[in-house]
């Protein structure tokens, strides 16, 4: 059996290895892309709980996974090449943008300065658009529906966005995730300074919104008058499904990582290439991800749904708050 000293020498040795920035890159894309269904899985298990039932297994989302690209891909008769090529797009935009943000380091890794949020934000609609035009495809009623719906709300919330966007860069002064992640951190008092607090405020809404919780009639049902996100991947089946599902888990785990480490809680990112500073900062992620998809669960089962029109009146209350964030700045000193 292995001595004390012998383990020792092994933690030593782990602590002391250095991850070149490739690699760290390259873990970034591996956490989102490992982690993003068991965060899934972790949200569908505790919301059930909450609803007094057992609910299925954290590990669930792997095992559906599975079985997907296990089955065949059939196509609609009418549908074209693009039903193909749309969730595949779509998968390679949700990959890409873990180069961008601060997933696990401090330090902009080598891609780090490709894009700013705003480029990250386009990377989302893409992959958001290419989903709605795959669904329009397919010539099914309910996919189209859910494709024009996601198409029309999309139109009305995107301003929102885009100004919380650029009230974010006025108030940290960039628009690299990567500084705006440092200047949060460089202080308590950047924090809870009231333009940041109404700034994160915002974009929780659009996280909100944009992960299907409220004011959405369900993120998982398939009632016709509350159906967008589910109506548009009602076509597909077999490893394209399986690229959908995947893909919308690894959009919601960007979303949570945007939200706490750039705004809420941008603390316990490795701040070296060490490799036990990268596996802190991975156990961190998860640990932060869980506890804010733990309080969307908790919203998720506390409130009514509003009705469909007033999707709306939710996203403007995001676009005031940046508004306010703004004003606040620069007229009341925060």
């Amino acid at each position: 059996m292995a001595s004390t000293h012998e383990f020792r020498d092994v933690e030593a040795w782990v602590v002391a290895v250095e991850l070149a920035p490739a690699q760290i890159q390259v873990l970034q894309v591996l956490t989102i892309l490992v982690f993003a269904p068991l965060l899934s899985g972790w949200i569908a298990h505790l919301e059930a709980r909450l609803q007094g039932r057992r609910g299925p297994r954290i590990l669930q989302p792997y095992y559906d996974l599975a079985k997907l690209f296990r089955k065949e891909t059939l196509v609609p008769e009418d549908a074209g090449w693009v039903f193909v090529v749309g969730p595949m797009v779509a998968f390679t935009c949700y990959l890409t943008v873990p180069l961008l943000i601060p997933v696990l380091t401090t330090f902009p890794l080598p891609l780090g300065y490709m894009g700013d949020i705003l480029g990250g934000g386009f990377l989302l609609g893409l992959a958001g658009f290419s989903v709605a035009l795959a669904a329009a495809e397919t010539g099914g009623p309910y996919a189209q529906l859910g494709s024009s719906r996601a198409m029309t709300f999309g139109a009305l919330i995107e301003p929102s966005i885009l100004f919380v966007t650029f009230a974010v860069a006025l108030v940290t002064t960039t628009d690299l995730p990567y500084f705006e992640a440092a200047a949060a951190r460089a202080s308590l008092s950047q924090v809870i300074r009231p333009a940041h607090l109404l700034i994160a405020l915002a974009f929780f809404l659009v996280v909100l919104n944009d992960t299907g919780r409220i004011p959405v009639e369900t993120h998982a049902g398939t009632l016709e008058f509350g159906m967008i996100d589910e109506a548009r991947t009602l076509e597909h089946s077999g490893p394209l499904f399986a690229l959908l599902k995947w893909g919308s888990a690894m959009k919601q785990m960007i979303l949570y990582v945007l939200l706490v480490n750039v705004f809420a809680a941008p603390w316990g990112l490795a701040g070296s290439g060490a490799t036990g500073s990268v596996v802190l900062a991975v156990l961190a992620l998860l640990g932060k991800a869980f506890c804010v998809g733990a309080i969307f669960a908790i919203i998720d089962n506390s409130f009514s749904k509003l009705r469909l029109f007033k999707i709306t009146e939710f996203m403007a209350a995001a676009f005031l708050l940046s508004i306010l964030a703004v004003l606040v700045l620069y007229l009341g000193g925060g």
